[in-house]
């Protein structure tokens, strides 16, 4: 074997990567995001049922709020 030299039969495979990783570089701003929608099988739905859904949470959850955004000291037996 010869020192410094790698063995031969990368080529091709390292070809490839260095196709794909260029494509991820360049082309990155041609995402379809409706066809990434239907394939996530998201609804189109309003923009609002964000604020719908953050409400429905925050009355299920507000009995275990503190009331000013921080835990309760579990030292404060008090």
């Amino acid at each position: 074997m010869f020192e410094g030299v790698e063995p031969m039969g990368r080529g091709r495979a390292k070809a490839k990567q260095v196709k794909v990783a260029r494509q991820l570089k360049y082309n990155s701003g041609g995402t379809d995001l409706d066809r990434l929608r239907t394939e996530l099988g998201v609804g189109r739905g309003d923009q609002d049922d964000g604020d719908a859904a953050y409400a429905d949470l925050a009355d299920r959850y507000s009995d275990l709020a503190d009331g000013d955004g921080e835990e309760p000291d579990e030292d404060d037996d008090e």
